[in-house]
């Protein structure tokens, strides 16, 4: 006997690589999604800009609607799938005041506006679901926000963008260059063809403000999270790494510490390229996958691994909160709220103690190693080990070297755990050294030693 389930209206707002799978599962799956919500799943509608537009999936025509406002206010559920601020911040607050629950995968909105967004819903008892906003179809909200709710959260590092580490994994094993590698990622459709958003960390620090947000129970502006690009990681870079049992990752770290000089107990978000040892898991990480390694008190070490990206995988985690928001409305009850009450500070990246490497070209001299070495005690940096390589004249066009310019030697300097800010106040004055032709990298070393 067939059981008849109430419907409950769905209305989808954007049907690009993501929103076009997620019509199709809806479509495609309705009964079986109705058999482990308890309700029917009703696409009512799918507005769109163009209904004429190619697409993924083939939309029935009827579904589709510019009309977006009539369509939010006939939905039980809407599910925002638009990207950008504007509209689909104007849109989310007309469904939340209509009474209905979200489901979103807007980074961007949710590291600009998340606070004020999250406010709207627990003032009218809606919830805002945003697994897919984070690590595609990694499923690492929900376990922040709820598997690890009793737990204290330490540290979250991640990979949190394909695209940087497919770059990354390609130049590390196949020893190409930066801008091959990413020659190789826009053929394969991984990078866009503007890929400033991933390589220069914007789309790794949205992510990054949203699980620090979450992870330490504290609202984190994405305007608050350190952020590096990767666009002058070299292969010369990466081969050292790999010869010293490191592999060079775009990292988003977010962590709770103590600042050595305050006393403030706070968080720190930050987002930029790291070495990493190689016997940590987070250095398995292939192509464009992503992963999230956490660190809590009681649980101690966890890691969730997946596609970070990619139309089918990301829709995964939509209808997970899709199924999530109909229980929800079947059970009847208000909302849960986003947890912001610990309002620990929000403290700035020269906070963080972590370990470094620089490379260094000097001019090769007696006497010049133990300058820098003195730049580096002065500023209380202490140096765990120096390599030098065999001293160079600059090359000619013609191959030839030239015997008027000194010779330069190069330095790779690890040091232990110092303040970021210390770090940074030693590269200043190393770099105002008439020995030093240039600073060549300055990399945080994450994870343990190899």
């Amino acid at each position: 006997m067939k059981i008849e389930y109430r419907n409950l209206r769905v209305a989808l707002l954007g049907a690009g690589s993501v929103g076009s799978q997620v019509a199709r599962l809806l479509l495609e799956q309705g009964d079986e999604l109705a058999s482990r919500v308890g309700a029917g799943l009703e696409l009512v509608g799918v507005a769109v800009r163009d209904v004429d537009a190619p697409r993924d999936f083939d939309i029935p025509r009827h579904l589709l609607t510019t009309d977006a406002h009539t369509l939010i206010r006939s939905a039980d559920i809407v599910i925002e799938l638009m990207g950008g601020l504007e509209p689909a911040r104007e849109y989310i607050h007309l469904a939340i005041a209509s009474g209905a629950d979200v489901v979103t995968g807007n980074k961007a909105l949710l590291a600009t506006h998340g606070p004020e967004l999250f406010a709207a819903a627990d003032q009218v008892g809606a919830q805002l679901y945003y697994e897919a906003a984070a690590g595609g179809a990694i499923p690492i909200i929900r376990p922040l926000r709820d598997s690890l709710a009793g737990d204290r959260v330490v540290r979250v590092m991640g990979i949190v963008n394909g695209t940087t580490n497919f770059i990354l994994d390609r130049m590390d094993v196949e020893g190409d260059s930066f801008e091959n590698a990413l020659a190789i990622a826009t053929d394969l459709g991984y990078a866009e063809a503007d890929p400033t958003a991933d390589v220069e960390g914007f789309d790794a620090a949205q992510k990054a403000a949203i699980l620090a947000s979450l992870a330490f129970h504290t609202a984190v502006p994405v305007e608050s999270v350190h952020r590096e690009g990767m666009t002058t990681v070299t292969a010369a870079q990466v081969d050292a790494a790999q010869k010293a049992g490191y592999v060079v990752k775009l990292l988003a770290i977010c962590e709770r510490l103590t600042d050595a000089e305050t006393g403030i107990e706070g968080v720190v978000a930050r987002v930029h390229p790291a070495l990493i040892s190689r016997r940590h898991p987070l250095a398995a990480v292939h192509d464009a996958k992503n992963a999230v390694f956490v660190q809590a008190e009681a649980a101690g070490d966890l890691m969730f691994y997946g596609a970070g990206a990619g139309g089918v995988e990301t829709a995964s985690a939509v209808l997970g909160d899709l199924v999530s928001a109909a229980r929800r409305h079947v059970a009847g009850g208000p909302g849960v709220g986003e947890s912001t009450h610990a309002n620990l500070a929000v403290l700035g990246i020269g906070a963080v103690t972590t370990r470094y490497q620089l490379t260094l070209v000097v001019t090769d001299k007696p006497g010049v190693l133990a300058q820098i070495a003195g730049l580096f005690s002065e500023h209380g940096v202490s140096v765990e080990a120096v390599q030098q390589t065999v001293a160079t004249a600059p090359i000619a066009a013609d191959g030839s070297r030239s015997g008027d310019e000194p010779l330069t030697a190069t330095l790779v300097i690890v040091t232990h755990e110092a303040t970021d800010a210390a770090l940074s106040a030693t590269v200043a004055a190393v770099s105002a050294n008439d020995a030093v032709v240039r600073v060549e990298s300055v990399l945080r070393v994450e994870g343990d030693t190899p």
